[in-house]
């Protein structure tokens, strides 16, 4: 069940129909919304389904368990058991391979990889099931009243399985107002969902398709130049998918009258590495400071310690990503980044001049802020996006030992189509942000009539460029 087909265009134009008419009794039209959602996951991950089943009602249980509990020992307890029951299932599915090779590995043992399906969006849920239970343990919120209502916050289908990561205080409030879709929210529920769109299918699959899987697949085919631009193609691609997902989600919530925050702001327009984890991916990089960080110590106890926090902090949000080594190095490399970054700006940049820095040198600071925040982002993708370590040394010997700027011509003339598309992506994304609230502001304006046209004309678009085969979105396997 993905965005970005016409059966689930089809089925999202019959569910709009039943929600409109249920829309003024609240009851039943949670009911429909969660059965529904149960649906999509179960078009997603099949019998697993009872996975999320099972999550809702064990985590709903256990914050009625832990606000009713009266010692601070016994909430501890409770919160203890939310840990282990959720991070075990999650454990089991997604790192029993990678503990048991790693075992293999040290011990001289023959690996043979156990046949364990991973759930579609397991990691995603999981954290939110888990921020609920979380928050009630530090008396941030209070448990819902009714299972139905919880059972909706958790799989409320646009952002079931690849996020954003939507927090209960944030979510629960809103199932018990009335679902009112103002002509803003409607407008710019139409760009998101057309923007998205256009990122996942015109950018993202096509750069997939026909540049990017074909260099992952054999670096040492490709000279060290179309492995570079094979990096900055994963790049584009990867923001385009993700950020196009959370775009198209968070449409489809508010055409239902549900505000979810922003999940990407132009990350690659940061102008250091703990810029762009406020603006990549923020409903995560925010769950994990929450969660993770702040329990850690946060800078509560010194810098060295608010270092080594940063550090596992993000180490730990590589292994989230996924089960292999190079997602630990990816998540290492990121968390040395946030580290080295804060230490230069406690040391280095607060050093005050005496005399005002000329506007030109702010300028150039912040270019070549960009520049090297957004090379060494692209350096950690390669790790990110490379099948082995061997691919990802592969891409990086090619790079650095067979680079040869003088076929640049030849390059440009062989890949003229998947450049353009490169440099109209990369162009959109480095758009000054009052410019795309201008647009945004163009399309609430249309009518509806228009609004229609606009949509029916990406859908032309997306059949001119999709390719034989729905691709799926890449945080699915997350």
């Amino acid at each position: 069940m993905i965005f970005n087909t016409g059966l689930f265009l089809w089925l999202f134009c019959a569910v709009m129909f039943v929600f409109y008419a249920l829309r003024k009794h609240d009851t039943p039209k949670i009911i429909f919304l969660t059965l529904f959602s149960f649906y999509f996951y179960y078009k997603s991950s099949g019998i697993y389904f009872l996975l999320l089943v099972i999550s809702t009602f064990v985590d709903y249980s256990l914050g009625e368990w832990i606000y009713r509990a009266e010692t601070k020992a016994h909430k501890h307890f409770v919160i203890v058991i939310s840990l282990i029951v959720n991070l075990g299932v999650l454990g089991y599915f997604k790192y029993t391979n990678f503990f048991y090779e790693n075992y293999m590995a040290l011990t001289g043992g023959n690996f043979h990889k156990l046949d364990i399906f991973l759930p579609v969006g397991i990691s995603f849920y999981t954290f939110q099931s888990l921020s609920y239970t979380i928050d009630i343990y530090r008396g941030e919120i209070k448990p819902i009243k009714r299972i139905l209502d919880y059972a909706f916050f958790v799989s409320f289908f646009p952002q079931l399985v690849a996020g954003p990561i939507v927090r209960a205080k944030d979510f629960i409030p809103q199932i018990y107002r009335p679902n009112v879709v103002t002509k803003e929210m409607f407008g710019r529920a139409v760009f998101l969902i057309v923007t998205g769109l256009f990122k996942k299918t015109v950018i993202s699959d096509y750069l997939s398709i026909n540049f990017v899987d074909r260099i992952f697949d054999e670096p040492m085919l490709y000279t060290g130049l179309e492995n570079l631009f094979g990096v900055y193609g994963y790049a584009l691609q990867i923001y385009c998918d993700f950020s196009g997902y959370s775009d198209m989600a968070i449409g489809i919530a508010l055409l239902m009258g549900y505000e979810f925050c922003l999940n990407f702001d132009s990350p690659y327009q940061s102008s250091s590495i703990t810029e762009f984890w406020r603006r990549w991916h923020k409903s995560l990089s925010t769950w994990l400071r929450d969660y993770l960080y702040i329990s850690l110590g946060g800078n509560r106890h010194g810098r060295a310690r608010t270092y080594f926090n940063l550090f596992i902090t993000m180490l730990l949000g590589g292994l989230w990503h996924g089960a292999a080594m190079r997602f630990v190095l990816w998540g290492a490399l990121h968390g040395a980044g946030l580290a080295i970054d804060k230490l230069l700006k406690e040391f280095i940049f607060t050093a005050k001049s005496k005399n005002p820095i000329p506007l030109w040198q702010q300028h150039s600071k912040h270019i070549l802020g960009v520049l090297f925040t957004f090379h060494f982002v692209c350096f950690c993708w390669i790790f990110f996006r490379a099948e082995s370590m061997k691919v990802a040394t592969d891409v990086l010997t090619q790079i650095i030992f067979h680079f040869n700027g003088q076929i640049f011509p030849k390059f440009v003339e062989g890949y003229a189509g998947i450049l353009a598309l490169m440099v109209m992506g990369y162009s959109l994304h480095f758009i000054p942000q009052n410019i795309t609230q201008k647009a945004e502001d163009a399309v609430t304006s249309l009518g509806l009539g228009a609004k229609i046209v606009l949509i029916i004309a990406m859908i032309v678009l997306i059949v001119q460029f999709k390719s034989s085969e729905i691709q799926p979105f890449i945080y699915f396997q997350f």
